[in-house]
């Protein structure tokens, strides 16, 4: 049995989110995106965990189900603020749980330690250590994956406050980490790279912070594996038996793929970087180092290397997005890109389905040439991006007056093809 899942979600309650976020919206678009299975979000936050289990029945798996027979799984996401080794560190954790009754206690433990009410995704001031040592004194079956791994604030790996390493954030309890989540700015392609990060599964969620399709399902991961049930999808996630691959963006699309200082407008390459010692050329303070300078300061495999266990994936840019570009529309939710899009959606089922799979004879009868070749070359990797930085999203570009340097196609950037499912 083939699903997709997307597994790092988030509520109304959670800060920097849309508050008009609901269940009903979530999966009303996460079918419409062509996914199987989303998270909660926020399982721990008292008037979200309301709603969850208000609306959502659990089974003796684990798997909650809405009226409509929508699965979801339990799960959140936790920041930790904290100092080892000297260094001031911020890390976001995506946590997902067996159950309703663990969820609860998970809750309690927290209410030991501060306030879970006035967000979604709260701040708790302990380790990275103590708080695993805290979710397996709950229950084993809880399982911690470090969040968006490579971004620059937030993160395990991040150029900010991250660490060089899982076993340095962890220590020895880097025995119970069984998988990284990739983020945007970064693809499989990036951390095979390192050999060190060979024994953790690497998973692709899409950090939503509203449940419109363009950012829901933008990353997600490929599970094969005999029936949704949370002991089915813990051992994917731990052992890699199942995980057939990921769907992720392009890595220069996301917010913090390229050096950068956003108040001045200056983006640099890793190597421009480092011939002005990170700095600001304009106002000559530290920028913020993105994800590629940082897969190029830990890697010690060249670019375009593959190991033996890595798994396929899709690099897409969302459909809204495309239809955009084609349109030369910014608003993603105008009358015209959501009239193209349902038009696309009622021909051919899913979004999904129109960036994988739709034949392009059928796409040039639906929608016009120019987005129906734009689709196609989504598809293949050949859509020049202008790289994101310092929380700027990345920037398609149609016409061909940019350098290489500024944009690429993803073959020429990850080298590595798209395989299908």
């Amino acid at each position: 049995m083939q699903f997709i899942g997307d597994f790092h979600i988030h509520g109304r309650y959670a800060q920097a989110c849309s508050k008009t976020t609901t269940l009903d919206d979530l999966e009303r678009n996460a079918r419409i995106k062509g996914l199987h299975i989303l998270g909660t979000g926020d399982a721990q936050h008292p008037l979200w965990n309301q709603e969850i289990t208000s609306k959502l029945t659990e089974d003796d798996n684990g798997i909650l189900w809405s009226k409509t027979k929508f699965p979801f799984i339990w799960q959140t996401e936790i920041s930790l603020a904290y100092t080892q080794g000297g260094k001031g560190r911020r890390i976001h954790h995506v946590v997902l749980f067996p159950n309703g009754d663990v969820v609860k206690q998970f809750t309690d433990a927290l209410l030991k330690r501060g306030r879970i009410d006035y967000d979604g995704r709260p701040i708790f001031g302990m380790s990275s250590i103590e708080f695993i040592d805290m979710l397996r004194s709950i229950s084993t079956d809880i399982e911690l994956i470090p969040a968006h791994a490579w971004t620059s604030w937030m993160a395990i790996f991040g150029s900010k406050s991250g660490f060089d390493s899982v076993e340095e954030c962890f220590q020895d309890r880097a025995k119970y980490i069984h998988a990284i989540e990739t983020g945007m700015s970064s693809t499989p392609a990036m951390n095979w790279r390192l050999s060190k990060l060979d024994k953790y599964n690497l998973v692709s969620f899409s950090d939503p912070h509203s449940s419109h399709p363009w950012r829901l399902g933008r990353e997600a991961t490929i599970f094969d594996i005999k029936e949704i049930t949370y002991k089915h999808i813990l051992h994917t996630i731990r052992t890699g038996d199942g995980l057939k691959g990921t769907i992720e963006t392009p890595p220069e699309y996301g917010k913090y793929h390229y050096d950068g200082h956003r108040l001045c407008g200056i983006t640099m390459t890793p190597a421009e970087s480092r011939k002005v010692n990170k700095l600001c050329p304009k106002c000559k303070q530290e920028m913020t180092i993105g994800v590629e300078y940082r897969i190029e300061e830990l890697a010690d495999r060249p670019l375009g290397f593959k190991p033996a266990h890595g798994k396929p994936f899709h690099s897409l840019i969302p459909l809204h997005e495309l239809i955009s570009a084609t349109c030369n529309i910014k608003l993603l939710h105008s009358k015209k890109i959501t009239e193209i899009y349902h038009k696309l959606i009622g021909r051919f089922g899913t979004e999904y389905a129109v960036l994988l799979d739709a034949p392009i004879d059928m796409l040039r009868e639906t929608v016009d040439e120019k987005l129906a070749t734009l689709i196609l070359q989504n598809r293949t990797g050949d859509v020049p991006i202008q790289p994101g930085y310092d929380g700027v999203y990345g920037k398609l570009l149609l016409n061909n007056n940019m350098s290489s340097q500024q944009a690429l196609p993803t073959q020429q950037r990850t080298q590595t093809s798209l395989v299908e499912f």
